[in-house]
């Protein structure tokens, strides 16, 4: 493990060979595990299991400042090929906090226009329905409407050809702002780093219960307390309406 370690390829975004370690002793865990199920081994040899996985280090994502975000805006509204698709994606993360995942598991049917409601396909299977400000809504339906297929099961995002939106759209939209604003490529920032803007906003400004309903953590782990303070839809709207300055038809006055 340490060999994988010292062997990494240093890269922009290497953390010293941690996670190629804890990837290796995760498979030769794996490994053990089914041979001593397997009874080839008694428990007591398994070598992996003795193996303690290397501390990894602080994560470095933060909210970012506002006028970070206005820089990033700017620039991805004035360059790249396709400056509808990405400052459409930029508004889509910035608004529902959502990781990348749901945004490229959209679908054509995912748009309730009447309540302006979006619904999330995200990680561990949780499907949720996210508000979105009017003029979201309003800019997916057009995006829908020039670029979609007329199938509600398929893709909604979708490039100019008509292919469906991939991660590799993410990537390249953060390698071109990381040549626009060098401070992007130091610092590593990714689509993750908007979702950890809008939430913390949302944490500081409206408290813990809605900053968690606005991420869509599960409230299954944890203290007990957490039974309590679920956030419903509605609040959910309104720290959107406060956080964006636009009225929502479920915000509470």
């Amino acid at each position: 493990m340490h060999r994988t370690m010292a062997a990494t390829v240093p890269r922009r975004t290497a953390r010293d060979g941690i996670y190629a370690a804890e990837h290796l002793l995760a498979a030769l865990r794996a490994i053990y595990t089914r041979a001593v199920a397997d009874r080839l081994i008694p428990p007591q040899h398994n070598p992996a299991a003795q193996v303690h996985k290397p501390r990894r280090p602080p994560n470095n994502r933060r909210a970012l400042a506002g006028d970070e975000l206005v820089e990033i805006n700017h620039a991805v509204a004035h360059s790249g090929n396709d400056t509808a698709l990405d400052t459409l994606l930029l508004r889509l993360h910035t608004e529902t906090a959502c990781r990348r995942r749901a945004g490229i598991l959209l679908r054509e049917d995912d748009i309730n226009e009447q309540w302006c409601l979006l619904r999330l396909r995200e990680k561990n299977h949780n499907t949720r329905w996210q508000p979105a400000t009017p003029i979201l809504t309003a800019a997916l339906v057009e995006h829908r409407h020039q670029r979609g297929t007329g199938h509600p099961d398929a893709p909604l995002l979708r490039y100019r050809d008509g292919h469906p939106l991939t991660t590799r759209r993410y990537d390249h939209l953060w390698t071109r702002l990381g040549h626009e604003l060098p401070w992007i490529a130091e610092q590593n920032v990714t689509t993750h780093w908007l979702r950890h803007t809008t939430i913390t906003w949302v944490e500081r400004n409206f408290g813990y219960g809605i900053a968690r309903a606005y991420a869509g953590h599960a409230y299954n782990s944890g203290s007990a307390t957490n039974t309590y303070i679920k956030a419903n839809i509605q609040e959910i709207a309104t720290a959107l309406s406060a956080l964006t300055g636009e009225p929502h038809p479920l915000a509470e006055n």
